[in-house]
């Protein structure tokens, strides 16, 4: 069994091209470790106006319906005023791919992989996915 999230894309993409190192969320996460990413099925609409920024920063495909790559979570940090502004400046894009409003959790993502990818439908929060089912 594997540990997944699943992202709407762009988003998930932009994790498995590294430009999008932090997952930003709600709601805190204490089991560190390997974590697969999912892209969902759902896209954004024509209409948001993020689509076109984020999509512009990635150089391959998207990969809807997928578990695509895999990488570490190694840190869940609460979000400041101070920490956002740090991200910010050090890694602008990777600032554009979250919502860093303070109160919010930064998921810290690092050894990121591709992987061949495995058909799957999302889930919300995190979530197991067992080869041996298939």
């Amino acid at each position: 069994m594997i540990r997944v999230i699943t992202l709407q894309e762009p988003w998930a993409s932009l994790i498995g091209e590294k430009i999008k190192i932090i997952e930003t969320r709600s709601w805190p996460c204490n089991q560190y470790g390997e974590l697969y990413i999912h892209a969902g099925k759902t896209k954004i609409p024509n209409n948001d106006p993020r689509k076109n920024k984020l999509a512009g920063l990635l150089k391959g495909p998207l990969h809807y319906g997928t578990i695509f790559a895999k990488c570490v979570l190694s840190d869940c940090i609460l979000i400041t005023k101070e920490f956002a502004d740090e991200v910010k400046r050090n890694t602008p894009d990777c600032f554009e791919c979250g919502d860093y409003t303070p109160g919010r959790y930064a998921w810290v993502l690092s050894d990121i992989k591709p992987i061949t990818p495995i058909e799957a439908t999302g889930k919300l929060g995190i979530w197991y996915y067992d080869e041996d089912a298939e």
